[in-house]
């Protein structure tokens, strides 16, 4: 079994990306101070802002992205894995891609994940959100092998909203994530009605880690966000959790024998069955095993 240090990344990122590069580097250095050697930042740490016109100003391809060269150097200086939770990337075609990157401790590009699931909502406090018009879906999701000298450990990606679609995270752990992670910009109210609610909900239903740095306080755009990143282990036990909205890191060990003795306990992943909906012939598709998830 693999263990190893990992660590939530709490930002409070501002309109300009280099102000947020900067940040980024200050939480890093800390956190590798505490021996993490897996760290997460938040969804968008690149740039939060609300106004599609001012972003679409600042916004780079991922090529020329500030965030991205940076966390791409960080990971080689401190030789950890760093993941980047998310950034926004010009896409080509007038929208824009909410990305997330991990990056091997020598630097390179292990893998990207395009957020899957579009926050189109309208909150009884009158916040109204519509990132379809903003951001283009992604349609895959992502896994990486996260490799240490005394083994391995899947990694499963998901962004903020993507956290309200558990077959999603179903469907990584069936294809052996042990690690599910879901890096946020949760908002406020969302936050304090669902936030812890939902990250222990994957985390026991899928016997797996869960790792969710977040941002946190209130932007420059006017918005408020949650903050309290968490880490959870496969039994729903909150172990890790920078306490409240400020900027700052929280730090846990993972052991993915944890993992499998969540699993052993509660074989839920095996035990799956298909079954019809009422009148409907079609059955619900059943993935994977066990075994494929060890």
């Amino acid at each position: 079994m693999t263990v190893f240090r990992a660590a939530v990344l709490q930002m409070r990122s501002r309109l300009e990306p280099q102000a947020n590069a900067e940040a980024l580097e200050g939480l890093v250095r800390e956190a590798v101070a505490e021996g993490a050697s897996y760290l997460q930042s938040p969804e968008m740490t690149g740039m939060v802002h609300r106004d599609r016109a001012e972003l679409m100003k600042r916004l780079r391809s991922e090529d020329d992205d500030i965030l991205v060269a940076t966390a791409g150097r960080l990971a080689k200086e401190h030789a950890v894995y760093l993941h980047l939770g998310s950034t926004a990337i010009a896409a080509g075609d007038g929208k824009v891609a909410n990305r997330a990157f991990l990056f091997a401790p020598d630097g390179s590009r292990v893998a990207t994940y395009d957020k899957i699931h579009m926050f189109d909502v309208d909150l009884d406090n009158g916040e109204s959100w519509r990132e379809s018009r903003t951001y283009r879906p992604g349609n895959r999701a992502a896994l990486a092998d996260l490799q240490f000298s005394d083994g391995a450990a899947r990694l499963g990606f998901a962004i903020c909203y993507d956290m309200r679609f558990p077959h999603l995270f179903r469907e990584e752990a069936l294809a052996g994530a042990e690690i599910l992670t879901a890096p946020a910009a949760f908002t406020r109210q969302t936050g304090e009605a669902h936030w812890h609610v939902l990250l222990r909900a994957r985390a026991i239903e899928n016997g797996a880690y869960v790792v969710a740095a977040a941002q946190g306080g209130r932007h420059d755009d006017g918005r408020e966000t949650f903050g309290h990143s968490l880490i959870v282990d496969p039994w729903g036990r909150v172990v890790a959790e920078v306490d409240g909205h400020e900027p700052g890191i929280a730090v846990a060990t993972i052991d993915t024998a944890e993992v499998a003795a969540a699993r052993a306990k509660i074989p839920n992943l095996r035990n799956a069955r298909a079954f019809a909906v009422g009148e409907a012939t079609a059955q619900i598709r059943v993935t994977g095993s066990l075994e494929a998830a060890e």
